[in-house]
């Protein structure tokens, strides 16, 4: 799936699912900007397993959830490459708790970096998509935006906003060529899941609970961003689609 001549810009990519993207796109041929807000040494990693492929890769500090640092975010990447083609919204936080217990900074905070983010993000995407063919733009959500898990909350709350983000996009830019989707993938065994209590319980239940047998793994989501970047995908318009091995098909205790 040629990716040749495309620039991608992934929120979070110097760790995790964000990074499984950045190298997948890069081993179909294109060059990336690597996003990162507190560790630089990860992202440097990330830019470096892009350069070991062959492809130009841009690592820019910006934390998401600050509107004028988004901003910058895509100035960096238009003065280093000059357009772009593909915007992955992967950056994702907020403080694991009931949402009983969430005050305003906590609902600001997950709101910003995880739905606005992706709100704003794409309006710079969109200038910088000007005058190219194909774009595409896709945001992670969770299972967390349809179903009430533990300890989840506002967090939730702000992937169903993600859903209905790429909804409204995705009828809005069909008619220019730019598609618009969601990936939703089960537990996957990231750093960011090991702040959640009880973090070697959900390991085992998910694996236990999941017909496919195995853990949903970052480089699984990568893959399915590929080919939702590629031409053969440029009819699935507004999608939200799951990648956890079947694991939301059963019942709780199945």
């Amino acid at each position: 799936m040629g990716l040749q001549g495309r620039v991608a810009l992934i929120t979070g990519s110097g760790q995790g699912i964000g990074r499984a993207i950045a190298v997948r796109l890069a081993q179909d041929g294109a060059d990336i900007v690597v996003n990162f807000f507190r560790h630089r040494s990860t992202a440097e990693e990330t830019a470096e397993m892009v350069r070991a492929l062959g492809r130009k890769a841009v690592v820019v500090k910006a934390h998401v959830g600050d509107a004028e640092q988004l901003e910058q975010l895509f100035a960096a990447t238009q003065k280093e490459f000059g357009h772009l083609d593909i915007f992955v919204a992967n950056a994702a936080s907020g403080i694991p708790q009931p949402i009983s217990q969430v005050d305003l900074k906590g609902w600001d905070w997950a709101m910003n970096i995880n739905a606005r983010s992706l709100l704003l993000g794409a309006q710079h995407a969109l200038k910088l998509m000007e005058g190219r063919t194909g774009g595409r733009i896709i945001a992670i959500t969770s299972l967390g935006s349809t179903h009430v898990l533990p300890n989840y909350g506002v967090i939730g709350v702000s992937k169903a906003a993600i859903d209905a983000i790429v909804r409204y996009y995705a009828v809005e830019l069909a008619p220019r060529a730019i598609t618009v989707n969601a990936i939703c993938p089960g537990v996957v065994d990231t750093h960011a899941l090991t702040f959640f209590p009880e973090h070697d319980r959900i390991l085992a239940e998910t694996i236990r609970h999941t017909p496919a047998g195995r853990m949903t793994t970052p480089e699984d989501v990568a893959n399915l961003a590929a080919f939702l970047c590629s031409d053969a995908a440029s009819m699935i318009i507004g999608q939200v689609i799951t990648v956890d091995g079947g694991a939301s098909l059963l019942p709780v205790g199945v």
